[in-house]
C-alpha cells in the first residue's frame, strides 16, 4: 500500500499524519471497487473462506463495511457507487433483516453510514429507492438480536430511521429496548461484559462504547452523551494500555481479524469530546495501531485485507468470519470525521502508555493485571476473570500478550494431570501490583492462582486441590517468537528450567517452555517466575525478587526495588498484604 512520505516534524513517532489515513482509505476502497457485482450491491471477494451465513451475506457485508469507509472520507465520487448499490440492494438482491440473522449487523454499518452521509447520499437518493431502504432497514427495529453486542445494531439501524420519520414510535422503541438491555451488561469503571458471563475483549471498544456513544453524538442528546461519554473516557484510561510501543493491540479475545477496529474508541473520544488522552496520544495510539498492522501483511498484494492479524490467519477467525469481515476495520478511520485542523491532527504526537514508563496496571471489572516495559514496550495482559469457553483458548489463557498469541501447546496454563482446560474462571480480586483467580479443570480440579508483577518479571503461584494424590502438574510460561526471550523459573515444587524455542514464523505457535510438578498428599504450592522480554542482555530474574514458601498456602514476595508482601491462597480466596 502507497502511503506519502512520513512527516516527522509533526510525527516523531509514527510518521503518519492525516495524509497517510486518507490515502490509507483511499486504497482500501479504490481496491475492493473490482469485486463488486455489477449492480454494486454485493461485494464478494476471492478466497474459498465462506461463513456460516453464506455468500449472499457475505456479499452484504462487503457492501454494508466498505460503505462505512466511504461514509468516514467522505468522497462524493466513491458514495455514488454505493448509491447505486443500495438502490439494487433494496429492490431484491439484499437477503431480509430477520431474527438473529447477519444482515441485521450489516444494517447497522448501512444505517450509520447513510446518517452521516445524510446530504451527500441519501438525499439525493430517488423518493422510491429511498422509500425501500426505509422499509429494508425497518425490519431490523423488530429483528430479535443476539442477547450481547447485537442489541445495539437496531439502536443505530433507529437512529437513522428516527431522523427520516420513518416508524418513529417503533424506532423510539427500539433505541430505548436496546440501551435499556445493555445496562445490566455494565459492570462499572468504563467496562461492559459482552452478554452474559465475563466476556471482556475488543467489543467493549468497538461496539459496546461505539454505538451508543455515535448515536448519542449524532442525536445531539446532551444527557446521552454524558452517560456514556463518560463511560467512554473512564473506559479509555484502561484502554490505553492494552497498545504496545509499536502499535500492536494485545492478542486477546475473539474478532482480532478487525485489527485496527481497535482504534475506533480512540477516535470516539477526540470525537466526543470524552477523552482522557491528549490529542497528541490519541494520534499516537491510533496511527501506531494502522502502520502497525499495514506494515506486517495486513494488506495482501491485491490491495485487500486479509483474513487474519498479521498475513492470512485462520486461528483468529471464528465461524461467523466471512472474505469481507476483516473490513470492519473501516471503524478505524473515525478519525477522518474529525477536520484537518482538529488538535488531534495538528498536534505533535506524544508517547502511550506503554512508552512511558514501566507500568502494572490492575483493572478491577475484568480482573485483569495490564503490564508493560518503557524499554521494549510490551504490554503483558494477565488473565484472572475474562472467559467465553466458546472461543478458547483467547479468552482461558492465563496470559496474552502484545507480541505473542496463543499456542497450541498451551502456552501461559496449569495443566492438571494432561488436562489444560479453564473454566469457571472466578475472579479472587485485583489490586496493586497483583492479581487472582480460581477456576475449575475438566477432570474437576480446582486451581487458585495469583500472579505479582513488577517491571518485566512475574511471580506464579498455584494451589492445586481436589485431584488425587500424584497428579502431575504442568505449569507453562510464555512462547517466545523472534527476538523475544521467555524464562520460566522454579521456585516451589516445580522442577526444570524452562525457556521457549524460538518460532521464526512472526509469533509462538510451537513448543513453549514447561515445568513440571506433582500435588502431593496435603495441597501444596507450585510457584515459577517468568520473563517476557525483548530486551537483549537483561538481568536475571532472580535479581529482582526473591519468594519463599512459608507454609502450605502462604509465600512471601520481596521485591529487591518494591515492597515485601505475604501471599495468601486458602480455599477459595487470595489474600496480599504487605
Amino acid at each position: 500500500m502507497h502511503l506519502p512520505a512520513e512527516d516527522r516534524t509533526l510525527s516523531p513517532h509514527t510518521g503518519y499524519t492525516r495524509a497517510h489515513w486518507e490515502a490509507a482509505a483511499d486504497a482500501l476502497l479504490a481496491a475492493v471497487e473490482p469485486y463488486a457485482t455489477e449492480d454494486r450491491a454485493l461485494y464478494h471477494f476471492p478466497g474459498d473462506h465462506e461463513s456460516w451465513s453464506g455468500r449472499l451475506s457475505d456479499g452484504l457485508e462487503g457492501y454494508a463495511r466498505t460503505l462505512l469507509l466511504a461514509a468516514f472520507r467522505q468522497d462524493e465520487t466513491v458514495l455514488e457507487r454505493y448509491a447505486d448499490g443500495l438502490a439494487a440492494g433494496v429492490s431484491g438482491v439484499w437477503p431480509r433483516i430477520e431474527d438473529r440473522s447477519q444482515p441485521l449487523v450489516e444494517a447497522a454499518s448501512i444505517a450509520f453510514a447513510l446518517r452521516l452521509t445524510k446530504p451527500l447520499l441519501w438525499d439525493r437518493l430517488d423518493e422510491g429507492v429511498r422509500q425501500r431502504a426505509a422499509a429494508w432497514l425497518g425490519d431490523g427495529l423488530h429483528a430479535e438480536a443476539w442477547p450481547c453486542n447485537w442489541e445495539l445494531f437496531p439502536v443505530t439501524v433507529a437512529g437513522f430511521l428516527q431522523e427520516i420519520g420513518h416508524e418513529p414510535d417503533a424506532s423510539r422503541k427500539a433505541i430505548e429496548r436496546g440501551l435499556e438491555r445493555i445496562e445490566q451488561w455494565y459492570v462499572g469503571h468504563g467496562w461492559y461484559t459482552d452478554g452474559d458471563g465475563r466476556k471482556f475483549d475488543y467489543y467493549n471498544g468497538w461496539a459496546m462504547h461505539l454505538y451508543p456513544v455515535l448515536h448519542a453524538w449524532l442525536a445531539d442528546d446532551a444527557r446521552l452523551l454524558d452517560l456514556y461519554g463518560d463511560r467512554l473516557s473512564r473506559h479509555l484510561e484502561d484502554y490505553a494500555r492494552l497498545f504496545g510501543g509499536d502499535g500492536a493491540p494485545v492478542h486477546q479475545g475473539r474478532s482480532l481479524t478487525y485489527r485496527f477496529a481497535t482504534t475506533a474508541p480512540l477516535w470516539l473520544g477526540a470525537l466526543s469530546g470524552r477523552t482522557p488522552l491528549s490529542p497528541g496520544e490519541t494520534r499516537r495510539l491510533a496511527s501506531g495501531a494502522l502502520k502497525y498492522f499495514l506494515e506486517r501483511g495486513a494488506v495482501a498484494s491485491n490491495g485487500l485485507l486479509t483474513l487474519g492479524w498479521h498475513g492470512p490467519d485462520s486461528r483468529v477467525l471464528q465461524g461467523y468470519s466471512g472474505p469481507a469481515s476483516p473490513y470492519w476495520a473501516s471503524k478505524g478511520f473515525l478519525g477522518l470525521l474529525l477536520p484537518a485542523d482538529h488538535p488531534v491532527w495538528t498536534a505533535a504526537e506524544e508517547p502511550g502508555p506503554a512508552e512511558r514508563s514501566d507500568a502494572v496496571t490492575p483493572i478491577a471489572p475484568p480482573n485483569w493485571l495490564i503490564q508493560s516495559t518503557s524499554s521494549d514496550g510490551l504490554v503483558r495482559l494477565h488473565n484472572h476473570g475474562s472467559e467465553d469457553v466458546r472461543y478458547d483458548p483467547y479468552y482461558t489463557r492465563l496470559a496474552y500478550s502484545t507480541v505473542t498469541w496463543p499456542s497450541t501447546s498451551y502456552d501461559n496454563s496449569v495443566i492438571v494431570g494432561g488436562d489444560p482446560s479453564r473454566t469457571g474462571i472466578e475472579p479472587l480480586g485485583v489490586g496493586e501490583g497483583w492479581v487472582a483467580s480460581r477456576h475449575r479443570t475438566g477432570s474437576g480440579g480446582e486451581v487458585t492462582s495469583v500472579v505479582l508483577a513488577r517491571s518485566a518479571v512475574e511471580v506464579r503461584a498455584f494451589r492445586v486441590t481436589d485431584v488425587p494424590e500424584g497428579t502431575p502438574i504442568r505449569v507453562t510460561g510464555w512462547a517466545a517468537g523472534p527476538g523475544l526471550r521467555s524464562e520460566l523459573l522454579p521456585v516451589a515444587g516445580l522442577s526444570g528450567v524452562a525457556a521457549a524455542p524460538a518460532d521464526d514464523d512472526g509469533g509462538p505457535t510451537g513448543a513453549v517452555g514447561e515445568l513440571t510438578g506433582v500435588v502431593g498428599a496435603e495441597p501444596g504450592l507450585f510457584v515459577a517466575l517468568a520473563r517476557l522480554t525483548a530486551e537483549a542482555d537483561p538481568a536475571p530474574p532472580t535479581s529482582s525478587v526473591t519468594v519463599d514458601v512459608t507454609g502450605p498456602d502462604t509465600l512471601v514476595v520481596r521485591w529487591t526495588e518494591g515492597p515485601v508482601l505475604e501471599v495468601r491462597l486458602g480455599a477459595g480466596q487470595v489474600t496480599v498484604s504487605g
